[in-house]
């Protein structure tokens, strides 16, 4: 009997284009193989209605039938707990992080607080809040940071509302953009140097743990360093089946932690296929390795 794997894609997220992108490659995937596997496309419009074969259901008609769930949405509802509390209520497995630790990694002021906890380096930062930002909050960041700073939402997915700021003015518009997507904002140091992406997967090849090659080319000393960072972030944020983080390696080799993500875009042109093959990991062997996970578990 087929395994009946319902993707969920779309949302309301500003990452909605990814999420289509992520949720095709899957299905694209899963029909490949279709003697073990029976895809089944749930797309999620922008104002949160669930389609199925082109027609509106509720969550639990859409999803009744099926045995497990590869949940290919980004950003709000999608990876920040919201879709992984109503999968739980249902009593479906799902691929990717639980609701609180989805939550918890989506949240970057959270997520350094855990990186701080076990003595991951990251970037200074400051926290604002809608309620509270004054201008003398930003009067302060321009007096004691090296200008220009990194203004991001502090609960937004991938480079949503992020901004580089030079001085007073572009750090009051770029806060102000920022507000639009987070009611906290984090305004950082910028730091200078080059990026490098790390995904995690559990249980491949054997490993609790198994680390991708990472994605930037760096040097084997810094590659080293950054997955043992990636592997640490993963275990204590509470992630579960596979996530990605995100570096900064200064021109002198110090290695900065930006941000985790529990739910790292999955198609051709990202940086989590592309780190898939450089590791001499199939995209369908990945697929299948995940599901396989899921059904372990339930």
């Amino acid at each position: 009997m087929k395994i009946k794997v319902a993707v969920l894609r779309g949302g309301p997220s500003p990452e909605y284009d990814i999420s289509l992108k992520t949720g095709a490659h899957i299905l694209s995937l899963l029909r490949q193989i279709e003697d073990k596997y029976e895809p089944i496309d749930i797309f999620i419009s922008k104002d949160g209605e669930w389609h199925r074969n082109g027609l509106v259901h509720d969550p639990y008609q859409a999803l009744g039938d099926t045995d497990m769930v590869w949940n290919a949405m980004h950003g709000a509802y999608g990876e920040d707990g919201k879709v992984q509390k109503l999968l739980d209520s249902l009593k479906i497995d799902y691929t990717g992080s639980g609701a609180d630790a989805s939550a918890r990694t989506m949240d970057k002021e959270l997520a350094k607080r855990e990186y701080q906890k076990h003595s991951l380096l990251f970037p200074r930062h400051e926290v604002l809040s809608e309620e509270t930002l004054n201008d003398d909050q930003l009067v302060y960041i321009v007096r004691e940071y090296l200008q220009p700073v990194i203004v991001k939402p502090a609960s937004a997915g991938s480079s949503i509302g992020v901004k580089l700021a030079h001085g007073f003015h572009e750090l009051k518009e770029a806060v102000k953009n920022a507000f639009a997507h987070s009611s906290k904002v984090l305004v950082e140091e910028f730091i200078r140097g080059k990026e490098a992406t790390c995904g995690v997967v559990e249980g491949m090849r054997g490993e609790k743990l198994y680390a991708l090659i990472p994605y930037g080319g760096t040097t084997p000393e810094e590659n080293q360093k950054i997955v043992e960072m990636s592997k640490i972030a993963h275990e204590i944020l509470g992630l579960r089946n596979y996530s990605s983080s995100d570096f900064i390696i200064t021109p002198r080799g110090k290695i900065y932690m930006l941000e985790t993500d529990s739910q790292p875009a999955f198609y051709p042109e990202s940086r989590m296929y592309k780190s898939l093959l450089s590791t001499g990991i199939k995209p369908r062997e990945f697929a299948e390795h995940c599901i396989g996970l899921v059904l372990e578990k339930s």
